[in-house]
């Protein structure tokens, strides 16, 4: 089947007459979720499948952000509160081994829950490396400030991910750590030099090159493009991301309602595109803009619907695990986490 090169979100948690029409007409490669999308499984599981059967296959991504802390869109009562990123990163700094096998554990057990709903697609690990001074926009999204702590737990994220049969998204490359603004509201621009970049930000999508999918940053990076953000620039998505940090996965742009991007939706859609992206996302749920984007959208072909079938083929069903195992290991980390910095509901496992 043929898709056209845009993940679409949805206005409630049903899909309405206009939206079925506007996907069936369409056929989007992904649908990606958020908590206006959630009220409990059975309802989120039948939004799912009226998704598929509008797009007319089941060859899709379905997305979801579920980090952990303060970014994760299925909460309690029906789904677990699971701890932010960094609480691997502080124990990470104690117990190497344990703190890779509670981000392991803790992905595995976001991905049970996400297949359980036919959820398909985990928008995490965030590979960011946070500088001082930065927009805490990232903040304890990140694992450290280290990069080789980022990628150690990043690959424990990513595999814990897979081995759940859902598939990882590393982000925001080429690096939004050093980031002072916010690119939901504005456009950062990061000044740093080639040299430092390449040791910093970049090493952890270089280790990690071989995800299957991968979500850009809408930065502005001067040294290698003066004007146009790393979504919307062929220098860097081109000669940074696919040449020299080598990632060979489908690249989805972050969302372009995103105030950090100017101009129309059918002129942030091809820019996004001629930029060098795979695929456009746009989340906002917004019915007229939604048209817009699918109107300014190519067809998925070519490299792009390449990368596209290789993501989905990394889908598997679930590897056994022990979910009381990994429920400890994850509580254990919080609690870490709580010693340090106090009380946080945001980490009860």
């Amino acid at each position: 089947m043929t898709f056209k090169a845009f993940i679409s979100g949805c206005a409630g948690t049903e899909l309405t007459e206009a939206e079925h029409d506007l996907f069936a007409a369409e056929q989007p490669c992904g649908l990606i979720l958020f908590a206006r999308n959630v009220d409990n499984p059975t309802q989120l599981r039948a939004l799912v499948a009226d998704f598929k059967d509008a797009v007319g296959s089941d060859e899709v991504l379905i997305l979801i952000d579920q980090e952990g802390g303060r970014v994760q869109r299925l909460r309690p009562p029906h789904w677990r509160a699971m701890p932010p990123q960094r609480c691997y990163g502080d124990l990470y700094a104690t117990d190497r081994e344990g703190a890779k096998r509670a981000a392991f554990a803790g992905a595995r057990l976001m991905a049970a829950e996400l297949h359980d709903l036919g959820i398909n697609v985990n928008c995490t690990p965030c590979l960011d490396v946070p500088q001082r001074g930065a927009h805490d926009i990232i903040g304890d999204r990140a694992f450290s400030t280290d990069p080789d702590v980022v990628i150690a737990l990043g690959r424990a994220v990513m595999d814990g991910t897979l081995a759940g049969g859902v598939l990882p998204v590393i982000k925001h490359v080429p690096g939004h750590g050093r980031a002072l603004a916010d690119s939901h509201k504005s456009l950062p621009r990061i000044d740093a030099s080639k040299a430092e970049l390449k040791r910093v930000d970049f090493r952890p999508f270089e280790a990690l090159h071989d995800a299957p999918l991968a979500m850009t940053a809408h930065v502005l990076l001067p040294v290698f493009d003066e004007q146009r953000p790393a979504t919307l620039s062929p220098a860097i998505m081109g000669k940074v991301i696919r040449d020299q940090m080598g990632l060979t996965g489908l690249i989805m742009s972050d969302d372009i309602g995103m105030q950090a991007l100017e101009g129309s939706f059918a002129a942030r859609t091809r820019g996004v595109m001629g930029g060098g992206c795979d695929v456009v996302l746009h989340c906002s749920g917004n019915l007229s803009e939604m048209t817009e984007v699918a109107g300014a959208t190519p067809v998925l072909e070519g490299m792009s619907a390449e990368r596209f079938a290789y993501a989905r083929a990394c889908l598997h069903e679930p590897d056994p695990f022990d979910e009381a195992e990994a429920l400890a290991l994850v509580t254990d980390a919080a609690a870490t986490r709580v010693a340090s910095l106090g009380p946080d509901p945001t980490v009860q496992a």
